[in-house]
């Protein structure tokens, strides 16, 4: 399997300079050059570690299978508690796929804790030996996850940038206690959007490259910008797939639905790449919070990220620029040219527009919706009053428009990406209750009221020190990375 540049057809790598690489030289995203045609019902009949070892060789196949194996096997036992791609049910046939088991307590722990195995035998399959620095822009959940999979991984550097006030207090306490010596963290005055445009413009940074390479330094990426952290998100899709099956509530070939909260479009992707390689999905539901730019997208074919900007209570998906629709759109269009004009566009105007076909075929699958600050807290509200099933805000955005998305007799499942206990101030007062100013207080109070137990790994950070407290701005994120030596 070759994998090519969305800009530039002709860039061609194996999946081992993908992962390595990050983003193609001009600023393109790899995608692979076809859908790998599988016999789903036999892949849904394995257990997590197996199915994620029979999705990622028909991608990754310059690895040893034996190796692939063995890295699922090490990534999803013990440290997902036995719930990897654990589905639960929720009212009638609408289900929760739970993604937040993991150890970071959040859906990007799928990817990010197989993702540095899948690096260092990257490194290995290419005979590198460089230093490699990846820098990662988050807007929450990937910050932590990315640090808590890459800690004290021989050979690799990482540096993660945060918007300032532009997260929860647990997930800017989960990165600013991260244990590591190679580790670093910094907040960004901005938002997210500041950030990962800050992040980018050292990766197409030529000079930037060239000094790291007198280091032997390489850059490269952990968002899911690279493809080493959008393939292993497709398996779960799988996974819930083959539970409603086992549970009778299809039969295998009938088709589900899956609402999915998305700020930078990489998690919803992940379920068209299952769809097209013979996975029975049905419409893919994009669900957005406040700054609803996907949503506009999906119902006019515009696309603008120069609009208002808002701080939600559902911070991961608090995004403009969605990197990932870039993907979609070339394997929608099949034309790199047409993919580096809008994108261009982007970038200078701030703004494009696809052709009606384009939009006409991208909605054959796609469907979408958002909610409002209000619509949020009211659904957390009802989903616990009703169904005794506590979720987190971008879980809850997900729940309001999967309702209103919901195709009568076709299942539908709603991609929980956190745990309610990341986010207690906004939970609590989503459920009426006084939410003190202190995350770990709302913490408790919100164990008290529900009855349900914080993860350990939440609870625990209060004891933690803090390590990282640098505030940059967005033009100093290339200093941070020329900052690096061999």
């Amino acid at each position: 399997m070759q994998f090519f540049s969305t800009r530039d057809q002709s860039r061609r790598v194996t999946s081992s300079e993908a992962i390595v690489q990050g983003l193609s030289d001009e600023g393109g995203l790899f995608v692979p050059e076809s859908f790998p045609q599988v016999d789903a019902k036999a892949i849904c009949d394995l257990e997590y570690p197996a199915m994620a070892a029979a999705v990622l060789k028909e991608y990754l196949t310059d690895y040893d299978p034996a190796f692939l194996a063995e890295a699922a096997a090490k990534t999803y036992g013990d440290a997902f508690g036995g719930k990897a791609g654990y589905l639960a049910p929720v009212e009638g046939d609408t289900w929760a796929l739970e993604l937040w088991h993991g150890p970071t307590c959040a859906f990007k722990d799928y990817a990010l804790q197989l993702m540095p195995k899948l690096l260092v035998e990257a490194k290995r399959n290419l005979n590198h030996t460089e230093k490699t620095l990846i820098l990662v822009a988050t807007s929450g959940d990937t910050g932590k996850a990315a640090l808590d999979g890459y800690h004290d991984i021989p050979g690799v550097e990482i540096a993660v940038f945060y918007p300032t006030g532009g997260t929860s207090e647990i997930q800017r306490l989960q990165m600013a206690t991260q244990e590591g010596a190679n580790v670093a963290v910094y907040a960004v005055r901005g938002n997210f959007d500041d950030a990962q445009t800050g992040v980018k413009r050292v990766f197409a940074d030529k000079a930037i490259a060239a000094q790291l390479a007198q280091r032997n330094i390489h850059l490269s990426s952990a968002n899911s910008i690279n493809w080493g952290r959008l393939v292993p998100q497709i398996v779960y899709y799988f996974a819930a797939y083959a539970q409603l099956v086992k549970a009778g509530k299809i039969s295998f070939g009938q088709e589900a639905d899956f609402c999915v909260p998305t700020g930078n479009f990489g998690d919803i992707l992940a379920g068209y790449y299952a769809k097209r390689m013979g996975l029975p999905v049905g419409r893919l539901v994009c669900a957005s919070n406040k700054n609803n730019v996907l949503t506009d997208f999906l119902r006019t074919g515009t696309y603008t990220a120069k609009r208002t900007f808002y701080k939600t209570s559902s911070p991961s998906m608090d995004i403009l620029v969605s990197s990932n629709l870039e993907r979609l759109l070339y394997h929608v269009t099949g034309s790199d040219a047409e993919v580096a004009s809008l994108m261009s566009r982007l970038n200078q105007e701030g703004s494009y527009t696809v052709r009606p076909e384009t939009l006409a075929a991208i909605q054959e699958t796609f469907a979408c919706g958002y909610a409002e600050e209000d619509q949020v807290a009211q659904e957390i509200r009802t989903r616990w009053e009703k169904d005794g099933y506590l979720c987190d805000t971008h879980t809850a955005v997900a729940f309001h428009v999967a309702r209103e998305q919901k195709r009568k007799g076709v299942p539908m499942v709603v991609l929980s990406t956190a745990s309610p206990f990341k986010f207690p101030r906004s939970v609590l007062a989503a459920l009426g209750q006084a939410a003190p100013e202190n995350d770990f207080e709302a913490m408790q109070s919100l164990e008290q009221s529900t009855g349900r137990t914080a993860p350990a790994s939440l609870a625990c950070l209060r004891q933690k020190a803090e390590r990282f407290d640098a505030v940059i701005d967005p033009a100093e994120i290339a200093g941070v990375a020329l900052s690096y030596q061999e």
